[in-house]
């Protein structure tokens, strides 16, 4: 039982709000704690925070309507499992302007940029539709490798999470949670930056959806094998925690029973707008393949 409640933690109606962490008041509440720390736990649990980032909150550059009410669930998941959550690890989608999902690494005939949210394919290249203003080769075979892979055809977002900028940072009520965390159960926010490639697009955490050199992270998928069951959630559910929890899946197929393990919970994510479909037919097929679970976070304890 924890002597801070929630609400002097989390103030729920300044999700997504930019407001400032004040971490040094964070620690002196943690410290009033008296949970044993994760290193004493039997069994390690571990949750994963899947771009929980100011510019996927929903007035951010790349807002997913549904964010706020995520946040402000996963953290009653994270306070009222406060003591069985070994770790805390969040990724953090990070970006510059030139890109190739950005506008400027693209130009019609006219030269002139694509909307966010158009989708280029290997046949709008091949005709001339749109051309890219970088590196032309390496562009347009990404393009080719992607629908030849099955890859989520390339997509051009809205400029987002720029390295530095405020719409990169963690979003800040659940910053206090995770880091209270961390002081409680003497451990360290993992933070997993990802997307700097300027070649590819990098929804998953643990590789680039197409690269012409092997960039999967071999050392993070042996820290998330440590663990006996992890928890995932974030945004957004289409596309980052998706391609998460099916590269993790992917690559431990042949341990069912730890696949089985993976609990995604589907009140703490939302679908980007137009993908919706094809969302609750590619997470059935994870379920059906790999036995991941979907979960909602106020009926599952962490154990």
């Amino acid at each position: 039982m924890l002597s801070t409640s929630f609400e002097q933690l989390i103030n729920t109606a300044k999700i997504g709000s930019y407001e400032y962490v004040d971490l040094n008041e964070i620690v002196k509440l943690a410290l009033n704690e008296n949970i044993q720390p994760s290193e004493n736990d039997d069994k390690r649990v571990l949750f994963l925070g899947i771009d929980l980032q100011n510019d996927f909150m929903e007035e951010g550059a790349l807002g997913v309507p549904g964010a706020h009410g995520d946040v402000e669930r996963i953290n009653k998941f994270l306070y009222n499992n406060m003591d069985q959550i070994t770790e805390v690890a969040v990724s953090l989608d990070t970006h510059s302007l030139n890109q190739i999902f950005h506008p400027s690494w693209w130009v019609d005939p006219e030269g002139k940029h694509p909307e966010p949210f158009t989708i280029i394919t290997s046949e709008d290249v091949d005709h001339g539709k749109w051309k890219p203003v970088y590196e032309q080769e390496i562009s347009i075979d990404y393009v080719k490798k992607l629908e030849v892979l099955g890859q989520k055809q390339l997509c051009i977002w809205p400029y987002h999470c720029i390295e530095g900028t405020p719409g990169a940072s963690l979003e800040s009520q659940f910053a206090r949670m995770a880091h209270f965390h961390s002081v409680i159960r003497n451990t360290t926010l993992k933070k997993i930056v990802k997307g700097k490639d300027p070649y590819s697009e990098m929804y998953g955490i643990i590789k680039p959806e197409y690269s012409r050199d092997n960039q999967t992270n071999r050392e993070l998928l042996a820290y998330i094998r440590e663990f006996d069951e992890v928890y995932i959630a974030g945004q957004a559910e289409s596309h980052c925690v998706y391609e998460t929890v099916r590269q993790i899946a992917e690559h431990f197929a042949d341990d069912l029973q730890w696949t089985k393990k993976i609990y995604v919970l589907k009140d703490g994510m939302s679908c980007i707008p137009g993908f919706e479909e094809e969302n609750a037919k590619a997470w059935q097929a994870l379920i059906d393949q790999y036995g991941i679970q979907l979960v909602e976070s106020s009926k599952v304890t962490a154990s």
